[in-house]
């Protein structure tokens, strides 16, 4: 995964810990405006998220977050 959606994701994620507390959860939509202005990023995303992880559609934001910084 690009380093810049890696950033992105730990953005978020803290944010959304921050705004709605510790057992806050988020897809990989989170990550991304409403608009679909970047698909390969996107699917870059959702591979990252269902086919590399098989994570569910929702997880908490906090196994997100500490996820992206090990490096996985």
């Amino acid at each position: 995964m690009r380093e810049s959606l890696r950033e992105k994701i730990v953005q978020v994620c803290d944010q959304k810990i921050e705004k709605k507390g510790s057992n806050v959860g988020v897809s990989f939509y989170a990550f991304f405006a409403n608009k679909n202005s970047d698909p390969e990023l996107l699917m870059e995303a959702a591979t990252w998220w269902i086919q590399t992880h098989r994570l569910d559609h929702f997880e908490k934001a906090h196994k997100i977050k500490d996820m992206v910084l090990q490096g996985l």
